[in-house]
Protein backbone atom coordinates (compact mmCIF):
# COMPACT_ATOMS: atom_id res chain seq x y z
CA UNK A 1 0.00 0.00 0.00
CA UNK A 2 2.90 2.24 0.99
CA UNK A 3 4.69 1.63 -2.70
CA UNK A 4 1.31 2.49 -4.56
CA UNK A 5 0.73 5.92 -2.45
CA UNK A 6 4.60 6.45 -3.27
CA UNK A 7 4.26 6.03 -6.69
CA UNK A 8 0.83 7.81 -6.83
CA UNK A 9 2.30 10.74 -5.19
CA UNK A 10 5.70 10.88 -7.57
CA UNK A 11 3.35 11.08 -10.58
CA UNK A 12 1.22 13.59 -9.62
CA UNK A 13 4.66 16.17 -8.58
CA UNK A 14 5.81 14.86 -12.02
CA UNK A 15 2.96 15.88 -14.06
CA UNK A 16 2.80 19.53 -11.85
CA UNK A 17 5.82 19.86 -12.74
CA UNK A 18 5.46 19.54 -16.09
CA UNK A 19 2.40 21.47 -15.84
CA UNK A 20 4.38 24.57 -14.23
CA UNK A 21 7.37 24.21 -16.96
CA UNK A 22 5.08 24.60 -19.51
CA UNK A 23 3.18 27.42 -17.74
CA UNK A 24 6.36 29.30 -17.82
CA UNK A 25 7.16 29.17 -21.49
CA UNK A 26 6.82 32.40 -23.71
CA UNK A 27 3.74 32.64 -26.36
CA UNK A 28 6.08 32.81 -28.90
CA UNK A 29 7.34 29.23 -27.56
CA UNK A 30 4.35 27.08 -28.78
CA UNK A 31 3.36 26.21 -32.22
CA UNK A 32 -0.21 26.22 -33.30
CA UNK A 33 -2.83 25.52 -36.15
CA UNK A 34 -5.25 27.48 -37.57
CA UNK A 35 -7.98 27.99 -40.28
CA UNK A 36 -7.68 30.56 -42.91
CA UNK A 37 -11.14 32.63 -43.52
CA UNK A 38 -12.49 31.02 -40.77
CA UNK A 39 -15.82 32.49 -41.15
CA UNK A 40 -16.47 31.19 -44.54
CA UNK A 41 -18.81 29.18 -46.00
CA UNK A 42 -18.66 27.69 -49.30
CA UNK A 43 -20.11 29.80 -52.35
CA UNK A 44 -23.70 28.20 -53.11
CA UNK A 45 -22.94 25.32 -56.06
CA UNK A 46 -25.25 27.53 -58.93
CA UNK A 47 -23.83 30.61 -57.71
CA UNK A 48 -20.93 29.18 -58.14
CA UNK A 49 -21.17 28.29 -61.28
CA UNK A 50 -23.06 31.06 -62.30
CA UNK A 51 -19.95 33.35 -61.72
CA UNK A 52 -17.57 30.85 -63.14
CA UNK A 53 -19.55 31.44 -66.63
CA UNK A 54 -19.72 35.13 -65.89
CA UNK A 55 -15.97 35.40 -65.99
CA UNK A 56 -14.15 32.17 -67.54
CA UNK A 57 -10.64 34.17 -66.86
CA UNK A 58 -10.96 33.68 -63.25
CA UNK A 59 -10.65 30.29 -61.75
CA UNK A 60 -12.55 30.09 -58.61
CA UNK A 61 -10.79 25.98 -57.89
CA UNK A 62 -9.07 27.82 -55.27
CA UNK A 63 -12.59 28.62 -53.47
CA UNK A 64 -13.65 25.25 -52.63
CA UNK A 65 -13.95 24.64 -48.88
CA UNK A 66 -15.68 25.57 -45.85
CA UNK A 67 -15.54 25.96 -42.23
CA UNK A 68 -17.61 24.62 -39.50
CA UNK A 69 -18.39 27.20 -36.82
CA UNK A 70 -16.16 29.22 -34.95
CA UNK A 71 -17.15 28.10 -31.55
CA UNK A 72 -16.57 24.31 -33.14
CA UNK A 73 -13.10 25.17 -34.37
CA UNK A 74 -12.02 26.26 -30.98
CA UNK A 75 -13.75 23.11 -29.30
CA UNK A 76 -11.86 21.21 -31.94
CA UNK A 77 -8.40 22.41 -30.32
CA UNK A 78 -7.60 25.42 -33.22
CA UNK A 79 -5.64 28.15 -31.91
CA UNK A 80 -5.63 30.36 -34.65
CA UNK A 81 -8.15 31.83 -36.70
CA UNK A 82 -8.87 34.70 -39.54
CA UNK A 83 -10.86 37.35 -39.68
CA UNK A 84 -11.82 39.62 -42.28
CA UNK A 85 -13.32 42.92 -42.04
CA UNK A 86 -15.12 45.09 -44.48
CA UNK A 87 -16.20 48.92 -43.39
CA UNK A 88 -19.75 49.78 -43.11
CA UNK A 89 -20.40 53.25 -41.12
CA UNK A 90 -23.81 53.82 -42.11
CA UNK A 91 -24.99 50.32 -42.24
CA UNK A 92 -26.47 48.17 -45.17
CA UNK A 93 -23.81 48.45 -48.13
CA UNK A 94 -23.27 44.76 -48.14
CA UNK A 95 -26.94 43.93 -47.21
CA UNK A 96 -27.93 42.36 -50.76
CA UNK A 97 -24.89 41.29 -52.46
CA UNK A 98 -25.32 41.10 -56.01
CA UNK A 99 -24.79 36.96 -56.52
CA UNK A 100 -28.05 36.44 -54.97
CA UNK A 101 -29.48 37.71 -58.07
CA UNK A 102 -27.43 35.39 -59.95
CA UNK A 103 -28.68 32.83 -59.14
CA UNK A 104 -31.26 31.40 -57.11
CA UNK A 105 -30.71 30.99 -52.94
CA UNK A 106 -30.15 27.85 -51.25
CA UNK A 107 -30.71 29.05 -47.96
CA UNK A 108 -32.03 32.56 -46.10
CA UNK A 109 -29.28 35.45 -46.47
CA UNK A 110 -28.71 37.22 -43.48
CA UNK A 111 -31.94 36.27 -41.63
CA UNK A 112 -31.50 38.95 -38.44
CA UNK A 113 -31.07 41.51 -40.55
CA UNK A 114 -27.69 42.27 -39.15
CA UNK A 115 -26.09 43.57 -42.36
CA UNK A 116 -27.97 46.17 -42.29
CA UNK A 117 -26.82 47.96 -39.23
CA UNK A 118 -23.61 49.94 -39.14
CA UNK A 119 -20.32 48.45 -38.34
CA UNK A 120 -17.63 46.10 -39.73
CA UNK A 121 -18.87 43.36 -41.44
CA UNK A 122 -17.28 39.82 -42.25
CA UNK A 123 -17.32 38.41 -45.42
CA UNK A 124 -14.50 37.40 -47.99
CA UNK A 125 -15.88 39.14 -51.09
CA UNK A 126 -18.24 41.83 -51.89
CA UNK A 127 -21.13 40.19 -53.87
CA UNK A 128 -19.65 36.83 -54.91
CA UNK A 129 -17.98 34.95 -51.95
CA UNK A 130 -20.37 36.64 -48.94
CA UNK A 131 -21.61 33.76 -46.99
CA UNK A 132 -19.99 33.61 -43.52
CA UNK A 133 -20.53 31.82 -40.12
CA UNK A 134 -20.97 35.71 -38.53
CA UNK A 135 -22.39 38.57 -40.13
CA UNK A 136 -20.69 41.20 -38.46
CA UNK A 137 -17.48 41.71 -36.42
CA UNK A 138 -19.25 42.13 -33.26
CA UNK A 139 -20.97 38.74 -33.42
CA UNK A 140 -17.83 37.17 -34.00
CA UNK A 141 -16.19 38.80 -30.98
CA UNK A 142 -19.30 37.88 -28.65
CA UNK A 143 -18.89 34.55 -30.19
CA UNK A 144 -15.04 34.63 -28.70
CA UNK A 145 -16.00 36.27 -25.94
CA UNK A 146 -18.86 33.34 -25.28
CA UNK A 147 -15.82 30.84 -25.74
CA UNK A 148 -13.50 32.12 -23.34
CA UNK A 149 -15.36 32.75 -20.56
CA UNK A 150 -16.66 29.30 -20.97
CA UNK A 151 -13.30 27.99 -21.21
CA UNK A 152 -10.55 30.31 -19.37
CA UNK A 153 -7.16 28.08 -19.47
CA UNK A 154 -7.24 28.16 -23.21
CA UNK A 155 -3.89 28.52 -24.49
CA UNK A 156 -3.99 32.11 -26.11
CA UNK A 157 -5.45 32.26 -29.83
CA UNK A 158 -3.91 34.35 -32.65
CA UNK A 159 -6.29 35.76 -34.87
CA UNK A 160 -5.26 37.50 -37.95
CA UNK A 161 -7.45 40.40 -39.18
CA UNK A 162 -7.55 41.45 -42.99
CA UNK A 163 -9.03 44.86 -43.26
CA UNK A 164 -10.64 44.85 -46.72
CA UNK A 165 -11.67 47.37 -49.16
CA UNK A 166 -11.28 45.82 -52.64
CA UNK A 167 -14.16 46.48 -55.20
CA UNK A 168 -16.52 44.17 -56.30
CA UNK A 169 -15.98 43.10 -60.15
CA UNK A 170 -20.36 43.41 -60.37
CA UNK A 171 -19.88 47.11 -59.47
CA UNK A 172 -20.48 47.52 -55.80
CA UNK A 173 -18.02 49.78 -54.44
CA UNK A 174 -16.05 48.85 -50.97
CA UNK A 175 -15.68 51.59 -48.11
CA UNK A 176 -11.95 52.28 -48.21
CA UNK A 177 -9.93 52.17 -44.92
CA UNK A 178 -9.33 55.34 -43.01
CA UNK A 179 -7.32 56.12 -40.06
CA UNK A 180 -10.57 56.77 -38.46
CA UNK A 181 -11.73 53.75 -39.68
CA UNK A 182 -8.94 51.55 -38.11
CA UNK A 183 -9.31 53.97 -34.88
CA UNK A 184 -12.83 52.42 -35.01
CA UNK A 185 -11.43 49.27 -35.01
CA UNK A 186 -9.30 49.22 -32.54
CA UNK A 187 -12.13 50.54 -30.39
CA UNK A 188 -14.61 47.53 -31.13
CA UNK A 189 -11.88 44.89 -30.30
CA UNK A 190 -11.56 46.36 -27.23
CA UNK A 191 -15.58 46.76 -26.88
CA UNK A 192 -15.64 43.39 -27.73
CA UNK A 193 -12.81 41.71 -25.87
CA UNK A 194 -11.42 44.03 -23.11
CA UNK A 195 -8.96 42.68 -20.80
CA UNK A 196 -8.77 39.22 -22.68
CA UNK A 197 -6.51 41.17 -25.37
CA UNK A 198 -2.49 40.61 -25.41
CA UNK A 199 -1.85 44.09 -26.91
CA UNK A 200 1.56 45.87 -28.34
CA UNK A 201 1.89 47.88 -25.06
CA UNK A 202 2.02 45.29 -22.79
CA UNK A 203 4.19 43.12 -24.83
CA UNK A 204 6.72 46.16 -24.78
CA UNK A 205 6.56 47.28 -21.20
CA UNK A 206 9.44 49.06 -19.84
CA UNK A 207 11.29 48.66 -23.30
CA UNK A 208 11.94 51.54 -26.35
CA UNK A 209 10.51 49.71 -28.61
CA UNK A 210 8.17 46.83 -29.65
CA UNK A 211 10.82 44.86 -31.29
CA UNK A 212 13.78 45.47 -28.95
CA UNK A 213 11.11 43.97 -26.43
CA UNK A 214 10.27 41.23 -28.84
CA UNK A 215 14.40 40.55 -29.33
CA UNK A 216 14.63 40.58 -25.63
CA UNK A 217 11.87 37.28 -25.09
CA UNK A 218 9.53 39.72 -23.79
CA UNK A 219 6.72 37.86 -24.42
CA UNK A 220 4.27 37.10 -22.07
CA UNK A 221 4.17 33.62 -20.16
CA UNK A 222 1.41 31.00 -21.23
CA UNK A 223 0.34 31.24 -17.41
CA UNK A 224 -0.21 35.13 -17.89
CA UNK A 225 -1.62 34.88 -21.07
CA UNK A 226 -4.00 31.97 -20.74
CA UNK A 227 -7.97 33.10 -21.27
CA UNK A 228 -6.60 35.81 -24.43
CA UNK A 229 -6.94 37.04 -27.56
CA UNK A 230 -3.55 38.37 -29.96
CA UNK A 231 -4.61 40.00 -33.28
CA UNK A 232 -2.34 40.27 -36.06
CA UNK A 233 -2.89 42.58 -39.17
CA UNK A 234 -2.99 40.81 -42.38
CA UNK A 235 -1.99 43.90 -44.55
CA UNK A 236 1.49 45.05 -46.35
CA UNK A 237 1.92 48.59 -48.09
CA UNK A 238 -0.67 51.72 -47.36
CA UNK A 239 -2.69 50.00 -44.09
CA UNK A 240 -0.29 48.67 -42.74
CA UNK A 241 1.25 52.38 -42.35
CA UNK A 242 -1.60 53.98 -41.89
CA UNK A 243 -2.40 51.87 -38.82
CA UNK A 244 0.57 52.63 -37.56
CA UNK A 245 0.89 56.29 -38.09
CA UNK A 246 0.82 58.38 -34.73
CA UNK A 247 1.50 55.27 -33.23
CA UNK A 248 5.52 54.65 -32.65
CA UNK A 249 6.28 50.58 -31.61
CA UNK A 250 2.12 50.63 -31.91
CA UNK A 251 1.72 52.43 -28.74
CA UNK A 252 -2.08 52.36 -27.84
CA UNK A 253 -3.04 50.43 -30.78
CA UNK A 254 -5.27 46.53 -29.98
CA UNK A 255 -3.45 44.61 -32.79
CA UNK A 256 0.28 43.82 -33.74
CA UNK A 257 1.24 44.34 -37.65
CA UNK A 258 3.25 42.70 -40.23
CA UNK A 259 6.05 44.57 -40.08
CA UNK A 260 9.70 43.82 -41.50
CA UNK A 261 12.67 43.09 -39.04
CA UNK A 262 14.39 46.22 -38.23
CA UNK A 263 11.27 48.77 -37.95
CA UNK A 264 10.15 49.66 -34.28
CA UNK A 265 7.25 47.83 -34.26
CA UNK A 266 8.57 44.37 -35.52
CA UNK A 267 6.79 41.59 -33.74
CA UNK A 268 4.76 39.69 -35.52
CA UNK A 269 5.52 38.08 -39.47
CA UNK A 270 4.10 36.86 -42.32
CA UNK A 271 6.49 34.12 -44.57
CA UNK A 272 3.27 32.54 -46.34
CA UNK A 273 6.07 30.77 -47.90
CA UNK A 274 6.54 27.54 -44.88
CA UNK A 275 9.83 26.51 -46.55
CA UNK A 276 11.51 30.15 -46.28
CA UNK A 277 15.10 29.28 -45.00
CA UNK A 278 14.75 32.21 -42.54
CA UNK A 279 11.68 31.65 -40.51
CA UNK A 280 13.61 29.53 -37.94
CA UNK A 281 16.54 32.25 -37.68
CA UNK A 282 13.87 34.90 -37.13
CA UNK A 283 11.74 32.44 -34.43
CA UNK A 284 15.04 32.04 -32.50
CA UNK A 285 15.32 36.44 -32.74
CA UNK A 286 11.81 36.14 -30.92
CA UNK A 287 9.86 36.91 -33.12
CA UNK A 288 6.20 35.07 -34.09
CA UNK A 289 5.90 34.24 -36.96
CA UNK A 290 2.81 33.32 -39.12
CA UNK A 291 2.82 31.03 -42.29
CA UNK A 292 1.16 28.46 -44.29
CA UNK A 293 0.37 24.97 -44.19
CA UNK A 294 -1.69 24.94 -48.00
CA UNK A 295 -3.18 27.51 -49.90
CA UNK A 296 -6.19 27.40 -53.21
CA UNK A 297 -6.63 24.01 -52.41
CA UNK A 298 -3.89 23.11 -54.48
CA UNK A 299 -1.91 20.55 -51.55
CA UNK A 300 -5.43 19.04 -51.02
CA UNK A 301 -5.86 18.12 -54.05
CA UNK A 302 -2.88 16.49 -54.43
CA UNK A 303 -2.46 15.27 -50.89
CA UNK A 304 1.34 17.40 -50.43
CA UNK A 305 2.35 17.55 -46.97
CA UNK A 306 5.33 19.22 -48.09
CA UNK A 307 4.63 22.36 -46.98
CA UNK A 308 3.15 21.22 -43.47
CA UNK A 309 6.16 19.33 -42.77
CA UNK A 310 8.23 22.33 -43.82
CA UNK A 311 6.09 24.59 -41.34
CA UNK A 312 6.40 22.08 -38.41
CA UNK A 313 10.07 22.20 -38.88
CA UNK A 314 10.92 25.80 -39.32
CA UNK A 315 9.45 26.67 -36.42
CA UNK A 316 6.55 28.95 -37.60
CA UNK A 317 4.40 29.56 -34.53
CA UNK A 318 1.38 29.61 -36.45
CA UNK A 319 0.59 27.27 -39.11
CA UNK A 320 -2.87 28.38 -40.97
CA UNK A 321 -4.85 25.42 -42.79
CA UNK A 322 -8.59 24.97 -44.91
CA UNK A 323 -7.80 21.71 -44.04
CA UNK A 324 -8.17 20.68 -40.34
CA UNK A 325 -10.85 18.71 -41.64
CA UNK A 326 -10.79 16.70 -45.13
CA UNK A 327 -12.23 18.64 -48.07
CA UNK A 328 -15.99 17.72 -48.95
CA UNK A 329 -15.75 19.13 -52.51
CA UNK A 330 -13.47 16.43 -53.77
CA UNK A 331 -11.48 13.12 -52.75
CA UNK A 332 -8.82 13.37 -50.29
CA UNK A 333 -7.66 12.45 -47.44
CA UNK A 334 -5.78 15.70 -46.70
CA UNK A 335 -6.20 16.69 -43.47
CA UNK A 336 -3.42 19.19 -41.21
CA UNK A 337 -2.56 17.92 -37.56
CA UNK A 338 0.19 16.84 -35.32
CA UNK A 339 0.91 13.36 -35.25
CA UNK A 340 -0.90 12.89 -31.83
CA UNK A 341 -3.86 14.59 -33.07
CA UNK A 342 -3.49 17.65 -31.45
CA UNK A 343 -3.37 21.63 -32.64
CA UNK A 344 -0.98 22.85 -30.12
CA UNK A 345 2.44 21.90 -29.48
CA UNK A 346 5.89 23.12 -27.85
CA UNK A 347 7.73 24.55 -30.63
CA UNK A 348 10.43 22.44 -32.22
CA UNK A 349 12.65 25.44 -32.35
CA UNK A 350 12.40 27.36 -29.92
CA UNK A 351 10.56 25.68 -26.94
CA UNK A 352 12.08 23.31 -24.31
CA UNK A 353 13.97 20.42 -26.01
Amino acid sequence: MKRILFTFLITIIVIFNSNAQIDDLKINQFQVIGSHNSYRQAIETDLYNAIQAKDTSRSLKGLQYTHISITDQLNKGLRNLEIDVQADAKGGKYAHPKGLDIAKSVGTYDPDGEMKKPGFKVFHMIDIDFRTSCYTLQNCLAELKKWSDANPDHVPVFITLEPKDDDSFLGTKAEKFTPELFDALDKELRKGLGNNLITPDMVRGKYKTLEHAVLNNNWPTLKNAKGKFLFILDNNGAKREMYALNHPSLKGRAVFINAEPGKPEAATLFRNNSEDPAIADLVKKGYIIRTRADSDTKEARKNDYSHFEAAKKSGAQIITTDYYLPSTFFDSSYQIKYDDGSYVRTNPVNGVK
